[in-house]
Order: structure tokens, then C-alpha cells, then sequence
């Protein structure tokens, strides 16, 4: 009786059960549950608290060099500076020196530039000679060659031209020269071109234009005085060049009278003198007037009303020859048109083809006194050179250098 009892007890109670909400069984199932799975939680928090907090008394594994976390949850390691190495240490001073002052040195040693051209008699270039074949001879003592070299460079040169109203084939002679240079030119050459009467005109200044050196010359066509100052306008140019550094050439376009200049013959020496790294090449014109008249006698007439002899114009060629030898050029007299081209072309093979010497002088002081130089070439063996040409003979050869310097003043 007791069993039947409980028996319809559970079935009423399942009844009432199937009777309840599906919200209020959800409800019931999580305040049964939640205190449960909170207490785990908590108990794996704390397991975990323990594994990531070092015992007292040990050390904390030391983070890698290279930075960042070692793993999700440890701390950041902050990277090294790289060990710079340490800076050299500053140079040491020299010791004092008990009585001796403080100061410091300073050597200032010249160097002497010498153009030197070889050439046959007939005015060929010779090639092959070195070093050893040149002696440098200042005041009489031998110097010491330290470079050299054959220069081939371009050339920076003034082409100075005598145009008056002298003579006409005087006039036309020397026009004629000056183009004839002004062909003989290459591309990377530097010129200007200078005219003179009373005083001299500058037409181009420095130029690597062939067009402009011609339209230069075409200018001359009218003259306006009579008067051909040699010197001043020499004078002019070389104070001009002077301030441009490297070798400069003068080419002399002239009868070489000079009539009505300021300066004498003995102030243009000096200035030629006293002027670095110029070469004057003289070209003379009218050269063939000047031989017709002595045979016809027909006189000499330098320009209306200054009457001009024949010993004005052998002064004239013997102080273009004096010019020529004080700076190492040549000067030329032709006697015809035909020879200019020839002239030209040798001019410029002297100007290219040519020694260039150096040497520290023995005499070092810096007193601005004129030194004479002498450029002998020799043998190897201290002796005299020979030079055979293609069939064996012997050759004949020039040296062709300027005679002396200026020394530079201490105030330079």
C-alpha cells in the first residue's frame, strides 16, 4: 500500500514539473550552476598567479639583447646601445723647449719655369731629348731640373698688329700676316687681338671664335693716324697678360719703328724683362718696300711728315731680334707673301713643341734682382750632343731660351 503510495506521489510531481515554464527551468539551472564555475575560475586564477610570480629569493631570467617580450605575459626587454669605439686621442704636442719661443715656420720656395725649343737650322723641331740632355745654368751655377716635360697644350696668345697710316703695302702686309695667324689657329685656342697707331685698340678680347679674330681684322680698313707707338702699346699688352696666369705669346705684327711713344727702349726692356711666362714673336712687314727703295733709292717715308730712314728701320729689326731673345722667341722678316703661311706654321710649332723645364734655384732669396739664364744641351754623359739626321749626318741644332727672370720681391 505504501509503494502504490509514493508511486502516485512521482507521477503527480512529474505532472506539476512538465506544467512549469521552459524560462523558469533555464533560470533555475543557472543559480544552480553559477557558484560552481565561479569557483573554478577563481582557483585557475590563482594557479596561474603563483606560476608567474617568482619565488622570493630568485632572479628573474634576463630578456634578450635583441628587445621585445620573451613571452606573452613577461616583461619587455629595452635593447643595448652599441659599444662605440673610443676616439682617437688628439695628436701630442711637441715638448717645450727651455729658451726657445714660440713661433712657427713657413718655406716658401720659388719654382722657375724655363720653355726651351731645339730646332734644326732649318728650323725643325727635335724631338726624343729627356731630362738628362738639358743643363739650366743661373748666374753661372747649375740648377737642378725637377720637372719636365713637351708641352702640346693650347696656346693663349695676342696677336698686336702696327696698323697706321704709314704705307699702304706696309697696310697690306700686315693684314695679310695677321690673317695668315689667324688660320694657323686651332678650336681650343685663346686669342685677342690688339691694333696700334697713337695707341692701342683692343678689337677681341680673348677668344676661342675663329669668326671673332676675323671680324676683329676686318675692322682695319680706314687708319686714323700716322704715328706707330711701338712701346707703349707693347708696354699696354704686356701689363695686361702679365695678370693671366700660365705661358702667354705676343705675336708682333710690326715694322718696328716706334715713333712718338712716352717710353724709351730702356723702359721697354725692363718691362720685358720684369714680365713672367711671355714670349714675343716679332713678325716684320714691308720687308719688301724697304728692299726695293735701297735699290731705287726712292727714299723712305714712315707716314705723312715723320720722314723715317733706312737706320730707323735696321734699329726697328734689331730691337724686334732683342724682344725675341729676351723672352725665348724668334723673329721673323719675310720678304714675300708666300712665306707667311710657312712663318705661321713654325710659330705655332715653336709655341706647341716645345721643353718645358723647372727647377728650384739655389739662390733663394726673393730680392727682385734680375737673374741671366743659359740652356746648353748635352749628352748623357755631361759631353756635347750629336744629332744625325736620316742619312747619318751630323745636324747643326739651335737652343732657343729666354736669357733671365725677375725674382719676385718678398712683398709680392
Amino acid at each position: 500500500m505504501f509503494c502504490m503510495r509514493r508511486i502516485r506521489t512521482l507521477r503527480s510531481f512529474g505532472r506539476h514539473i512538465l506544467t512549469i515554464p521552459l524560462t523558469m527551468l533555464v533560470l533555475l539551472f543557472l543559480a544552480v550552476g553559477t557558484p560552481t564555475l565561479l569557483a573554478q575560475d577563481q582557483n585557475q586564477n590563482n594557479q596561474n598567479k603563483d606560476q608567474s610570480q617568482p619565488a622570493s629569493g630568485q632572479q628573474q631570467d634576463v630578456p634578450p639583447e635583441a628587445g621585445g617580450p620573451q613571452n606573452d605575459v613577461g616583461p619587455y626587454a629595452i635593447p643595448k646601445k652599441r659599444e662605440e669605439p673610443p676616439p682617437p686621442p688628439p695628436p701630442a704636442k711637441p715638448k717645450k723647449v727651455e729658451g726657445m719661443p714660440d713661433y712657427s715656420i713657413k718655406s716658401d720656395v720659388s719654382l722657375v719655369n724655363v720653355d726651351v725649343l731645339v730646332t734644326t737650322k732649318d728650323g725643325q723641331f727635335i724631338p726624343g731629348l729627356k731630362k738628362e740632355n738639358f743643363r739650366v745654368m743661373e748666374d753661372g751655377v747649375q740648377q737642378s731640373v725637377v720637372d719636365f716635360d713637351i708641352s702640346q697644350a693650347p696656346i693663349t696668345a695676342v696677336l698686336l698688329v702696327e696698323f697706321a697710316s704709314t704705307n699702304y703695302y706696309f697696310m697690306v702686309d700686315a693684314l695679310n700676316a695677321s690673317y695668315a695667324f689667324a688660320n694657323a689657329l686651332k678650336k681650343n685656342d685663346w686669342v685677342a687681338v690688339i691694333s696700334y697707331d697713337m695707341k692701342p685698340h683692343i678689337l677681341a678680347d680673348f677668344t676661342q671664335d675663329k669668326q671673332a679674330v676675323y671680324g676683329a681684322l676686318n675692322t682695319l680698313r680706314i687708319p686714323g693716324f700716322s704715328e706707330t707707338n711701338l712701346f707703349d702699346a707693347l708696354y699696354d699688352t704686356l701689363d695686361r697678360v702679365d695678370q693671366i696666369p700660365g705661358r702667354k705669346y705676343i705675336i708682333l705684327v710690326t715694322t718696328g719703328v716706334d715713333t712718338f711713344s712716352k717710353l724709351n727702349l730702356d723702359q721697354i726692356t725692363k718691362k720685358i724683362k720684369s714680365t713672367h711666362d711671355v714670349t714675343i714673336f716679332p713678325i716684320s712687314v714691308g720687308f719688301a718696300v724697304r728692299n726695293y727703295c735701297e735699290v731705287h733709292s726712292c727714299g723712305y717715308t714712315h707716314g705723312v711728315g715723320i720722314p723715317v730712314g733706312e737706320m730707323d728701320y735696321l734699329q726697328g729689326d734689331n730691337e724686334m731680334n732683342t724682344f725675341a731673345r729676351l723672352t725665348g722667341g724668334r723673329a721673323y722678316f719675310p720678304r714675300f707673301q708666300a712665306e707667311l703661311p710657312e712663318i705661321f706654321h713654325s710659330v705655332i710649332g715653336d709655341i706647341r713643341n716645345q721643353y718645358n723645364l723647372a727647377y728650384h734655384p739655389t739662390n733663394p732669396k726673393l730680392d727682385g734682382t734680375y737673374r741671366k739664364l743659359k740652356v746648353e744641351v748635352v749628352a748623357p754623359d755631361g759631353g756635347q750632343l750629336k744629332v744625325k739626321d736620316q742619312k747619318g749626318k751630323d745636324v747643326k741644332y739651335n737652343v732657343v731660351a729666354r736669357e733671365g727672370y725677375t725674382a719676385k720681391h718678398t712683398v709680392e
